[in-house]
């Protein structure tokens, strides 16, 4: 195909060059955003290339296309090191997630490469033959909002059959995930024959095979993961979820039915080169947890829109040493993991960040279980995750040089999850946390160094401070530390789960928050463009053509920090101290041309809500 279908094909639309002949000058591109070129020649393959034969582009994704006659009658290194230049030119400039293609123009073989930071070789090229339009790369690249409502409709019919199989609801998550995994990484589960069990020589029936050919999965992929604690890790695998007797109990018939509805239903939607597929277990996790009892849902998964703000607020790259110390189902460590790989130029570079770059600890033994899982869906990076209480890895935290933190640490924790040395100050009645999260952090601050930054969800309550210990660790913070900025965030962010209503904090521990002698940045970040509807939990508005209104939100709210602008019913900069509320609600101006007699409206109900829930008013 010549370069008049390959444009075509495309589409002409998004076509961008800089130079006459069409071509796109990196030069010229990366010299407009005050930047040379020199810095990032690297003469690949042995020439310092300037100008792309064929650019597309919108306001998230490029297209790079460089055109040979016959790939036969080239060195594939250096045609493939020539792409790789410009991919290095492409990141530099715009910063976007990127297809690379080389195409024949009088023949018809194509090799594509999708991602961030894309890697160009045989090992990481797609094994696509054809040439897409821009939408459908578009489409690959950032998946559609609707494959999630999919997924969470899968989910519902799942956990109706689990129930009908009995298998306990809080075993649910846990035993999808794992299937999950051992699908993605080649388990076969159709036409299964009673076999020999090679170590006792006894007969295994067709389910008991499959149950120990994921047993066996889940081994080696700790293995060659090089994981800390593989004998742990596999212990809750296998013991408290693959050796349970609700799942051990399943017949073959069960057990075959289970796996081929996830194999058709939901492993399709695992697309490595999707975004859209990043959150998929935590979306299990999320969604499974609405079918749990009251007394489960205190604990507050945080979605990945919202990992994925807080890890790109605080910047999170190739360089970063990433610590979740009460991590969960892992969401908060696969987003930085993803965004660190992003930001990577080679293999060596990724592999360094799944093995040495990203850490966790978990105290409870099934989230723990369940992240483990979660990295291991995700392309590893569980080498560092441990189960254990923080409080008691203060050590290992410290020889680790972390330099960000992520956190959503519990709110209402109980005696035994607190800090000991906390915990001697209670009284006798005093059951729950009373800095409601705040002694966490503190604590933490105290273990990294004062170049880490660090990113938490906490509660209103710790923002708001009456009480007196919410007080006492807000004070600790400021005397140490600089409180960056504040984000309130949407009211049911964790919906179907916790009810807790959060904002995020970023603190800066280089220095304590007099000497920084700056305003916080607050953010009135309430509206995500994500709704609830009925059985689907809280789910992305999109525009007329299936677009996601949250990236474009995502992106103003990080432009808004990230240039400290104030915007009237958005952002606002102010002066705070210990004694003061940490919400922007506090100090903002009010836009009161966009408020409405609905809005209005809105306050009273949630007011009338609250009192009711905190018991001075009583239904009737």
């Amino acid at each position: 195909m010549d370069r008049f279908d390959i444009i075509n094909r495309i589409g002409d639309g998004y076509r961008v060059g800089n130079t006459e002949a069409g071509e796109f000058s990196y030069a010229q591109a990366l010299r407009s955003v005050g930047k040379d070129i020199k810095d990032y020649q690297k003469a690949v393959s042995g020439v310092q290339h300037k100008f792309l034969d064929i650019r597309f582009e919108n306001e998230r994704l490029v297209v790079l296309v460089e055109c040979k006659n016959y790939f036969s009658k080239w060195d594939k290194t250096k045609i493939q090191g020539q792409l790789q230049d410009y991919v290095r030119f492409e990141k530099a400039f715009s910063g976007k997630r990127m297809v690379a293609i080389l195409a024949e123009t009088e023949g018809d073989e194509v090799w594509v490469w999708y991602g961030h930071s894309v890697i160009i070789d045989d090992k990481h090229r797609s094994n696509e033959t054809v040439l897409r339009t821009f939408e459908e790369y578009e489409d690959i690249c950032f998946g559609k909002v609707n494959d999630k409502i999919k997924v969470v409709d899968s989910i519902k019919t799942l956990n109706e059959k689990l129930h009908a199989d009995g298998i306990n609801e809080k075993l649910r998550s846990q035993f999808v995930g794992t299937c999950l995994l051992a699908l993605k990484n080649g388990l076969v589960y159709k036409e299964v024959k009673e076999t020999l069990d090679p170590k006792t020589g006894k007969s295994l029936s067709p389910e008991k095979v499959i149950i120990k050919n994921m047993k066996d999965i889940l081994e080696g992929l700790l293995t060659k993961s090089g994981s800390l604690n593989k004998a742990g890790k596999l212990a809750v695998l296998n013991n408290k979820v693959l050796g349970d007797q609700d799942v051990t109990s399943l017949t073959y018939k069960e057990l075959e039915e289970i796996l081929e509805f996830i194999d058709r239903n939901v492993i399709p939607y695992i697309n490595d080169k999707s975004t859209a597929g990043q959150d998929l277990l935590n979306l299990f996790f999320t969604t499974f947890n609405k079918y749990v009892g009251k007394s489960d849902k205190n604990q507050a998964f945080t979605p990945d829109h919202i990992c994925d703000f807080m890890s790109k607020a605080v910047g999170v790259n190739k360089k970063s040493r990433v610590l979740d110390p009460c991590c969960g189902s892992g969401a908060f460590l696969v987003r930085a993991m993803t965004d660190a790989m992003d930001d990577c130029d080679t293999e060596e570079e990724r592999e360094e960040v799944k093995k040495n770059q990203i850490f966790g600890i978990e105290y409870e033994e099934g989230a723990f279980g369940l992240s483990s899982t979660n990295m291991l869906i995700h392309g590893d990076g569980n080498s560092n995750v441990v189960q254990d209480s923080m409080f008691k890895r203060g050590r290992w935290i410290e020889e680790n040089n972390i330099n960000i933190v992520l956190m959503n640490p519990p709110y209402n924790a109980t005696k035994k999850c607190c800090d000991p040395d906390y915990t001697k100050s209670w009284g006798a009645k005093k059951k729950e946390d009373p800095s409601k999260g705040l002694h966490y952090v503190e604590w933490v601050a105290r273990h990294v160094p004062a170049t880490c930054k660090m990113a938490v969800l906490l509660p209103m309550q710790a923002a708001i401070g009456n009480s007196g210990d919410v007080k006492k660790f807000k004070k600790k913070m400021l005397d140490n530390y600089t409180l960056d900025a504040v984000f309130s965030l949407p009211t049911e962010m964790f919906y179907p789960g916790a009810s807790a209503i959060v904002c995020c904090m970023i603190f800066d521990l280089s220095q304590k928050h007099d000497r920084a002698d700056k305003d916080t940045f607050f953010g009135y970040f309430k509206d995500d463009k994500f709704i609830k509807r009925k059985g689907l939990g809280r789910i992305e508005l999109t525009d007329s053509i299936g677009n996601s209104l949250w990236s474009k939100t995502e992106e103003r709210w990080l432009n808004l920090y990230k240039n400290r602008r104030e915007v009237p019913g958005l952002s606002v900069m102010h002066r705070v101290t210990w004694n003061d509320e940490w919400l922007a609600e506090a100090y903002m101006e009010t836009d009161y041309s966009t408020l409405t007699e609905a809005d209005f409206q809105k306050v009273l109900n949630d007011y009338l809500s609250y009192l009711v829930k905190e018991g001075e008013v009583y239904e009737v």
